[in-house]
């Protein structure tokens, strides 16, 4: 008689090479006073070492190529209310077309296409002059909004910043600052790429005296980003895209490095994905735009980023 396949032993999880155990007070609700007064921990094969952030330049040598993110976070987190009296958070997911744009709504079930909805400043009042409508139904609490007068004129006026949820914490005045880096040019992002916000000013003139070229690639955060790691993720080996840009400056910058046998550094997932989805061979990048699903999992064999910056990831997360 054949085996049910109910009877069947479970498989191993997926996940659990993303796993580990990660107490709630060990997550930081605020970041330290000034930006680089965090802590570095420094990995060279199995040797580690407690460092500072401030520590960095140590780490780097002449000839080296630092990249960064230069994102910048739209304030995508919008409050609603329908004519129930009921309230929505709304999530835009990037700058829209002009006159609508995806967002996720909190909660979701009950909105219905067609309906208003009604814009809230930060302080709970009414924003009169604003509006906002659900023109279509997507997936997986996703809708797309009409604006007025235009998305992005809505999040300049009433957005606030889209802190990741794990902070546990509403956003406060100087996150407008701090939940940018210093980097930060064309707005696209619904999340900030972390690493790149504990570099300051002097950290960066620092090295750059040092003979590090500092350049820039673009990689605005999806709101994948929000979302947790699926078993079919790690199966089907790709996760949700997130469109990337490389200048013809940085390419040529990794170019020159590699020629004087220096290394790429990244800072950041969001900078190594965009060059590892642009790698060319023999460590070199291609200039350009696309979109990418690359899903960088244990056994990836790097072909252009030497050091990571990085900062710690939630458990059974792709960030």
């Amino acid at each position: 008689m054949a085996e049910s396949h109910l009877d069947a032993e479970p498989g191993p999880d997926p996940l659990a090479p993303f796993d580990y155990a990660l107490p709630d007070h060990a997550i930081a609700s605020h970041p330290p006073a000034v930006r680089d007064g965090g802590r570095l921990l420094a990995l060279t094969g199995a040797r580690s070492a407690d460092r500072a952030v401030v520590d960095l330049p140590a780490y780097l040598s002449s000839g080296d190529v630092l990249v960064v993110n230069d994102t910048r976070v739209l304030h995508a987190r919008l409050a609603a209310s329908r004519t129930t009296g009921g309230r929505v958070e709304l999530m835009l997911l990037g700058p829209g077309d002009g006159s609508s744009v995806e967002a996720m709504a909190r909660p979701a079930r009950r909105l219905k296409v067609g309906e208003a909805l009604t814009l809230h400043r930060a302080d709970g009042t009414v924003a009169s002059g604003f509006s906002a409508r659900i023109i279509e139904r997507l997936d997986g609490g996703v809708f797309r909004v009409a604006f007025g007068p235009d998305p992005v004129a809505v999040m300049g006026a009433l957005g606030e910043v889209p802190l990741p949820p794990y902070l546990r914490r509403a956003a406060e005045p100087h996150d407008r600052i701090r939940y940018q880096t210093i980097f930060a040019g064309e707005a696209g992002a619904v999340a900030a790429p972390t690493a790149g916000l504990h570099l300051t000013r002097a950290l960066i003139e620092g090295l750059e005296q040092k003979g590090v070229e500092v350049v820039p690639v673009t990689l605005h955060v999806g709101a994948g980003t929000f979302r947790n790691l699926r078993p079919e993720d790690v199966r089907r080996g790709t996760l949700h895209p997130e469109m990337w840009r490389i200048p013809t400056g940085t390419a040529q910058a990794i170019e020159r490095c590699r020629k004087r046998g220096g290394r790429v550094v990244a800072v950041g997932t969001t900078c190594t994905r965009t060059l590892e989805s642009a790698a060319l061979g023999d460590g070199q990048v291609r200039a350009g735009e696309g979109t990418t699903r690359l899903f960088i999992q244990p056994g990836y064999q790097f072909s252009v980023v030497d050091l990571l910056w990085t900062n710690l990831h939630l458990p059974r997360s792709s960030l």
